[in-house]
């Protein structure tokens, strides 16, 4: 059921290339300054989701929209609400970190694009390394540039598709941070990824995505609560979010099988 709060509605989402059925009728539902997760393997179809919602994408069937507006027929007002970072950052090594900012705000046309670098720069923890070249950063730097890019117009919902895919640990603590602040800021994150402890670590709500279906969606508690309670022995051991995919994947696989 969808509620006033939620600023993105998908329902009966498809897609299929020839004889390949990528989406098989997906529905979710996130509400306005939550981080969402969407969870799957390689080709699960997170990523033809995320390029369906950000209007990159026409699907086969089923209806999504985005800060109440249809990402098919009002493409154009969606493409205004979002902002869409990809699996890699997209970031000028030439450049240094505040010329990549101010060359966005001015591609946007905002006013005063330096006091809007700056603002970035130090929101993100960058203000030190702001006059140096992009292709002196580490892995993690570049990363929250690219995020501090996509947030320029102050858009209320931000695609993350694989934000950490690559990174060492220290660089996907320091985005994990990133993405922290932007949902303490009112924005709207809905994250792909294939890490079990980065959807652990980060979201509201987490959906396990599995040949093209969402599986289950809920809280990391109500998740937790599919696997039967922990038994005590010498430790007691709670079940983490990787027991619950492997054990709703596992049986999603194995009911296709009949």
């Amino acid at each position: 059921m969808l509620t006033g709060m939620s600023v993105i509605q998908v329902r009966g989402l498809e897609k299929a290339y020839r004889e390949l059925r990528v989406l098989r009728g997906v529905d979710l539902e996130v509400e306005r300054g939550a981080i969402f997760a969407l969870l799957g393997s390689n080709g699960a179809g997170k990523t033809t989701i995320v390029r369906i919602l950000a209007t990159l994408l026409r699907a086969d069937a089923g209806t999504a929209r985005v800060n109440g507006f249809d990402v098919a027929a009002q493409a154009a007002d969606v493409r205004e609400s979002i902002s869409l970072t990809g699996q890699f950052a997209a970031v000028d090594e030439i450049l240094t970190g505040r010329e990549n900012l101010i060359l966005i705000a001015r591609l946007r046309h905002r006013k005063d694009p330096g006091a809007i670098a700056d603002d970035l720069l130090k929101r993100f923890s960058l203000t030190e390394a702001g006059a140096r070249r992009v292709g002196t950063y580490s892995g993690g730097m570049r990363r929250r540039l690219d995020i501090a890019m996509s947030l320029i117009g102050n858009p209320p919902v931000v695609f993350l598709d694989e934000p950490t895919a690559g990174l060492d640990p220290e660089a996907r603590l320091e985005v994990w941070q990133a993405v922290k602040q932007l949902a303490q800021g009112g924005t709207t994150v809905l994250l792909t990824t294939q890490y079990l402890n980065e959807a652990e670590e980060l979201a509201d709500r987490i959906a396990i995505l599995h040949q093209g279906r969402i599986v289950v969606d809920g809280t990391l508690a109500e998740l937790k609560g599919l696997l039967p309670p922990a038994k005590v022995e010498y430790v007691e051991k709670q079940p983490t979010l990787e027991d619950v995919f492997l054990a709703v994947v596992g049986d999603a696989a194995a009911a296709d099988q009949k």
